[in-house]
Order: structure tokens, then sequence, then C-alpha cells
């Protein structure tokens, strides 16, 4: 595509259009907010948001992966097509804000921000289909089960892309300590894969006051988290991201008695999937070398999550662009570094060319944290970014078919 041409009467029109109705969509995500549904029980949002689109003239399929939504509005003979991607479910955590909104939901807390994520997006289909200038096909993914994630991979296994084809999608995340409203792009991987290891180390338990005649798994265990450090300091690349974690130990009940076995829990990411194997691999082999030198056993039950989210060049290149055009340099975090959360979007991109991008919340409280609030302030331009990546996706013009 030649360059974004800058149109500051058609950025005004948008942020003017958008502030119309502004108020109501924070109540609407204040909404959300008040009700949050945990992965694939989003029925009453999933409701609402196809209720809207409905009546602002999509064409609406629901139950895509359960509770799923995907909207779709075509106008003028443009060819291309345009995939953009909310997530809609809550985390089990027990809201502690204290806000007028808060949770109404005992142990459910929209702790992530999908809410405001649903809401940006809503937002920015209702200016589209009112007033959105382009030629072409935009699809609206709302995706349920982000955070367990299952939502990406049951949306792709009910045909996603074969029923509603898509040239580039496109998702975003919020994101405390970066300033509100500002953006985040990163080339290549954004955010780490994410896997789970469960090892079962295995002795024979005994009296805690004759411990020669038992094999103690707590030892072992001990040893093997000990060990597990050197997989990232002397096996992985030095110049490749890996992180190991331990992140729940049990064994035993009682301080005079050695169990039988002890289970060790450790969440494994990391950018390069050369990496995550290598990872794999090494932790298996260390797990049973470890029991072993102890005269126990290991059982290693190591269960992939997802991939890396790894950005395409071009798509990212382009939605950087679109947001200088915008908004301008100023409103880009030059140094925006890739994360090692991880997100199921990583499954379309493996599928389609696209990218994920991010805005700032400010200093909010962590994401996941029964503190954590979604700033309204990023609503309208993040809704205002949706319109201008749209659209300019969607120009008319057939000599421009790839998006930068």
């Amino acid at each position: 595509m030649n360059a974004i041409t800058n149109n500051a009467q058609f950025i005004d029109d948008v942020e003017q259009g958008i502030a119309a109705y502004i108020g109501e969509m924070i109540e609407l995500r204040h909404d959300l907010h008040r009700n949050p549904e945990l992965a694939f029980q989003e029925v009453r949002t999933s409701g609402i948001v196809a209720n809207f689109l409905t009546s602002w003239g999509y064409e609406v399929a629901t139950g895509i992966a359960g509770t799923g939504v995907v909207a779709t509005l075509q106008r003028g003979e443009g060819s291309r097509r345009i995939g953009i991607r909310a997530d809609m479910d809550a985390l089990p955590i027990d809201e502690k804000t204290n806000l007028s909104y808060a949770s109404q939901e005992p142990g459910v807390m929209h702790a992530c921000g999908h809410d405001g994520h649903t809401t940006i997006l809503l937002t920015a289909a209702r200016y589209l289909a009112q007033s959105g200038r382009f030629s072409g096909t935009l699809r609206l993914i709302f995706q349920p089960a982000e955070e367990i994630g299952a939502g990406a991979r049951k949306m792709l296994s009910d045909g996603l892309f074969e029923r509603f084809p898509v040239d580039a999608v496109f998702g975003l995340h919020n994101w405390p300590g970066i300033a509100i409203g500002h953006f985040g792009f990163v080339a290549g991987p954004a955010m780490a894969s994410v896997d789970q290891a469960i090892i079962h180390i295995k002795g024979r338990g005994g009296h805690g006051a004759e411990p020669h005649n038992a094999v103690d798994p707590v030892v072992a265990a001990a040893s093997f988290i000990t060990a597990l450090q050197s997989i990232v300091s002397r096996n992985v690349d030095p110049r490749e991201m890996a992180v190991v974690t331990v992140g729940s130990i049990h064994g035993g009940s009682a301080s005079n008695v050695i169990p039988d076995s002890v289970e060790i829990k450790l969440t494994v990411r990391s950018y390069s999937e050369a990496v995550r194997q290598q990872l794999k691999t090494r932790i298996a082999a260390l797990a049973r070398a470890q029991a072993e030198s102890f005269g126990a056993c290991a059982d290693v039950d190591y269960r992939l999550g997802f991939p890396a989210v790894v950005n395409h060049e071009e798509e990212t290149a382009f939605a950087r662009r679109v947001a200088v055009d915008t908004f301008g340099e100023g409103w880009i975090e030059q140094e925006f570094k890739p994360r090692t959360a991880s997100e199921d979007f990583a499954f379309f991109l493996a599928r389609q060319p696209g990218s994920y991008l991010f805005v700032g919340n400010g200093e909010s409280a962590a994401l996941h944290s029964p503190h954590y609030n979604f700033d309204d302030g990023i609503i309208a331009p993040a809704a205002r970014y949706w319109v201008r990546l749209a659209e300019t996706f969607l120009r008319n013009d057939s000599k421009n078919r790839r998006p930068a």
C-alpha cells in the first residue's frame, strides 16, 4: 500500500462521531464489568454483543465456539477482507477494587480488561456501521475463553476462517504501565508461548525418624527444583528468552512423615519454537535424572498450551503506520518490548497474516490482579484506531493489495 495520507478532517470526523456516544459505551463497559462471565459461559455478554451488532446492520453469526460471535459488514466492490478480534471472558478472581460497578458475581472478575476490549470494538463497530467509508468486507470477531487458552482453537475448529475468510486479522490488549492511549507494536515474537509441566516424584514413604528406611521424594524434589535453574542459564542460548517457574509444590501433611510422592507444577515460556521444544526435552530429562539419583522416579505430564504470538512484519508495519497517521509519533511507545505473558491470538496468527498490538492502561494494578481496573479513557482512542485501521485496509484501490 502507498504511504498513508494524513487526513486531519477525516480524523476529526471519526473523533467527533465517537464522542457523540462514548458515554453510552462507557456505561456498557461498566455493565459488562458488573456482570462478568467465565470462559465458554459468556452467554449474556455474547447476547448483548450480537444484539447491538444486529441493530447496527451487521450480518451476525452466533454460537461459534459456543458463545463466540462474528459480525460482517460489506460495502462497495472491494475484494479485501479484514478481521478484528476482541475477547470477552473474565477470570476466577474476587474483585477488590471497591468500584461502584464492581463485579456482582462472587469469585468472578474482569481482571484483564476483556470488558474493555469488547467495548472498544463495539464502539468502533457502531461508527463504521453509521459512517464508515470503506470498500470491502469487515469482520468483527468476539472470542470466548481466551483466559484458558481454548477459545481461539475452538473457533478455528468450528471453521472460523473457512466460513468468514479474511486477508489479515488484528487484535489488541491494554497494558498497565504504559501511558493511557499510547500504542505499542512489536514485529515478530510479541508474547510468549505457554506450557505447563506437572511432575510427580515418587519415592517410598516412611517415618520421619527413620529416613534410611524410606526413599524421600521431598529431597529429590528440592534437588530437581534447584537443578531446574540450570536449564535457562546453561542449556538455552543466552540470546534467546526462556522462563521456567515453579508455581506449586505439594507433598506430605505432617512434619514427622516422609510422603510417598511430591507434586510439582511449572509454567514454561519462550518466544522460539525451537527453545520451546528444548525446554520440554530438558525438563523431562532433568526430572527423571534427579529423581533416579535419589532412588525415586518421576512421572512427567507435559502439557503444551499455545505458541508464541508472532506478529507478521508487513501487517505490523501497516498497523503502526495507521497509529502514527492517526495520533502522531508522540503516541507511539518507541521502545515497546515483547511481553512474556501469553495470548491464544497466537493460533489466529499461525493461520492468517496479522498483528497483535498494545494500548496503554496507565499506572493501574497489574493484569490478573484483584485490584486491576481498566481505564475508560482508552475506549475512545482505541476505537478510533480500529476505525482508521479498517478504513485504511479496505480502501477501494485495486493497485494497493498489500497492507504496507
